[in-house]
């Protein structure tokens, strides 16, 4: 990031606010990025790709202008300054950001960087994962192995002074397997991965990453039709944050919550959600996949209370709605890379763990519906409804795990949901993906315990 350093900030900035505009940032980016793709058995891809490139961002009356290129000298960013500063009129006498200390980083460990592995290792541990998906059942008819690893390198500045580096490795491994049987065709998925690099494989078996996705793809063949009606559901630590990240995740996040878009807006201090809930948002986790040690804003990573014993306490911020509400970003500004401006986007996001033990959940529940995993879904911030598939159920019987059940989905109501949860377990199971917002993709965790919702409605297909 040499090349970084030796920008002249002070005269860039001053190029983009010449016209007027009260902030403005300088983002850096390189990366590099190695993939392996084997589907139908065969080696797909296998792609080394690199990218460098600037963004220039100027805010101005609460309204952002940005541009970017892959041209990094210091004449290149000058003239990008120039352009930019031709879409920067006005500002707001007022609409001064705050200065944010640089506090310690955030320990972003990484013992086996991935491009010192050779590539064909890489390869050798995406077919023994094909094999061994394939082996678990003669009805698996296609599996997809996916290896990935990306080393990224940050820089960014900005006009209060604030000068910021840091280097990023991400890996991740993940699995998709379609089952067949006559005209039925279901399948399972598996993914894991963090902010880490090749020692991934040192705590998972890629191997029985593959396993685990064939059998749940195999199970859900022939599992039972799920249930349909109003009925308890118990979400294992298993089934990941889905429901946290996407019910009401989202709804907390400042663009959203404080322009009367979701249905958290306007509710600081209210109580929205049981007593035994609390939801926080940990970009400072070691090794998750939503960490970092700055946000894309040059903000230091911060675990973030949002509802604290079912009262909500805040909501996750960039510098943007900092300055236009007042307050401070909660290090929660984030961009998928440097042709993307930066918006408010979750990181680590969970409920944490209540105290009860998980068996002791299921067996005082006498029947409803045990998820072990959670699939995609849909939910309408505005009112918080929502839409969920699970990808692998259960029956609970006698406060027993029962028949496996498939095509089961969840419907409800994100504050009405959280407010209704009676049992939370001591348990916490994380979950990892990618979020996309405003047509950007960024990496995230989630992650809850052990939970138990008294009703919630059940949709499935079976007539019993």
């Amino acid at each position: 990031m040499s090349i970084f350093m030796n920008y002249p900030f002070e005269k860039i900035f001053k190029a983009v606010l010449k016209n007027g505009g009260t902030f403005a940032d300088l983002y850096h980016e390189s990366s590099r990025t190695h993939s392996i793709v084997c589907d139908d058995n065969k080696i797909e891809k296998v792609i080394t790709g690199t990218d460098a490139g600037v963004g220039l961002r100027a805010i101005s009356d609460f309204k952002t202008s940005y541009a970017y290129g892959n041209r990094c000298s210091e004449k290149d960013v000058l003239a990008l300054a120039a352009d930019l500063a031709g879409a920067v009129k006005g500002g707001s006498a007022g609409a001064v950001a705050k200065a944010y200390p640089l506090e310690p980083r955030v320990n972003l460990p990484v013992s086996l960087a991935p491009e010192t592995i050779e590539t064909a290792k890489k390869v050798a541990m995406v077919r023994k994962a094909n094999a061994a998906a394939r082996a678990i059942d003669p009805r698996v008819r296609q599996v997809k192995v996916v290896y990935n690893d990306k080393h990224q390198q940050v820089a960014l500045a900005n006009s209060q002074g604030l000068v910021v580096e840091e280097d990023r490795t991400y890996t991740l491994f993940a699995v998709q397997v379609v089952a067949a049987e006559k005209d039925l065709i279901q399948t399972g998925y598996e993914p894991a991965g963090g902010l880490m690099g090749f020692e991934l494989f040192d705590e998972v078996d890629p191997a029985a990453v593959a396993e685990t996705a064939a059998r749940r793809a195999v199970q859900a063949l022939e599992a039972r039709e799920a249930p349909r009606g109003v009925m308890p559901v118990i979400l294992s630590s298993e089934a990941g944050g889905t429901m946290i990240h996407e019910a009401v995740g989202h709804g907390l996040e400042a663009d959203l919550a404080l322009e009367g878009l979701s249905v958290y807006s306007n509710c600081i201090g209210e109580t929205v959600a049981s007593p035994l809930v609390t939801v926080v948002d940990d970009a400072t986790l070691t090794q998750k996949r939503g960490s970092y040690g700055y946000d894309d804003e040059g903000v230091p990573a911060q675990r973030t209370i949002l509802i604290e014993k079912g009262i909500l306490k805040g909501y996750l911020c960039d510098r943007l709605y900092a300055m236009k509400f007042k307050g401070m970003s909660s290090g929660n500004g984030r961009r998928q890379s440097y042709k993307h401006h930066p918006i408010v986007r979750m990181s680590n996001t969970m409920i944490t763990p209540g105290k009860e033990d998980p068996d002791a959940i299921l067996q005082s529940t006498p029947e409803g519906v045990l998820v072990k995993k959670m699939g995609g879904g849909q939910v309408n911030t505005v009112n918080g409804d929502f839409v969920f598939e699970v990808s692998e159920g259960y029956l609970i019987r006698n406060g027993q795990i029962g028949d496996p059940i498939r095509g089961a989905t969840l419907t409800g109501n994100g504050p009405k949901v959280l407010e209704s949860i009676d049992r939370v377990g001591n348990d916490l199971g994380f979950a990892i993906g990618t979020c996309g917002k405003d047509g950007q993709g960024v990496p995230v965790g989630d992650a809850q315990p052990t939970l138990r919702i008294p009703e919630i409605v059940v949709g499935g297909t079976s007539q019993e």
